[in-house]
């Protein structure tokens, strides 16, 4: 028997959802997070407003859920067979990710608004930070299991250094990152990851 949907339900039809996302991922890119508004998102759309309240009660949760659904899709850390080979393929994702022709600019607003706004800053880091933190700390618990990082690994510290370079030369100083930077960068990171105590 086929279920009908009640009269009067909300129906959430994919391809309106795929317009909003892109209406909200245009409006942050183009004009920041302080002035985007549910309005201009709508018309950017080409929809009515209740159709982005069917989904989001505010801006601020619009946001947050398009940006971190955006962000999954391009933060991705291939199973390699190596730390070596994960390292550079998730620098290489990193790189792209930050190098976005969109994102790139949402990133960039996105940092300086959460300095301003507390809220926005838990959101953010709930809702991004911490779902890509997970995914990429994969990769160092299978390098564990693999015997090529020690058990006691400071993951916490290991997921700084992996981001703060690239983050750096990108975002903060805007120079360019080509293949061979990321070659030595990953080397680089290697050596540090796996030098023992005694090393020191």
């Amino acid at each position: 028997m086929t279920r009908r949907t009640p009269t009067g339900a909300a129906v959430l039809q994919p391809t309106v959802t795929k317009a909003i996302t892109e209406a909200v991922l245009d409006e942050l890119a183009e004009n920041g997070y302080a002035r985007l508004s549910m309005e201009a998102v709508a018309k950017r759309a080409g929809v009515g407003k209740s159709a982005l309240y069917r989904r989001w009660s505010s801006k601020q949760e619009m946001a947050i859920s398009v940006i971190s659904e955006f962000g999954a899709e391009q933060v991705t850390v291939p199973d390699t067979g190596s730390l070596r080979g994960d390292l550079r393929a998730a620098l290489g994702t990193l790189m792209k990710w930050l190098t976005h022709p969109r994102f790139s600019r949402i990133m960039a607003d996105l940092v300086a608004e959460t300095a301003r706004n507390a809220k926005l800053g838990e959101a953010v880091e709930t809702l991004v930070g911490m779902p890509k933190r997970e995914r990429v700390a994969a990769m160092f618990h299978r390098a564990i299991a693999r015997g090529e990082l020690p058990a006691d690994t400071d993951l916490e510290l290991a997921l700084d250094l992996l981001a703060a370079p690239l983050y750096w030369r990108l975002v903060v100083r805007s120079a360019a990152a080509d293949p061979t930077y990321i070659d030595d960068l990953t080397d680089a990171l290697l050596r540090s990851f796996t030098r023992r105590p005694h090393d020191r």
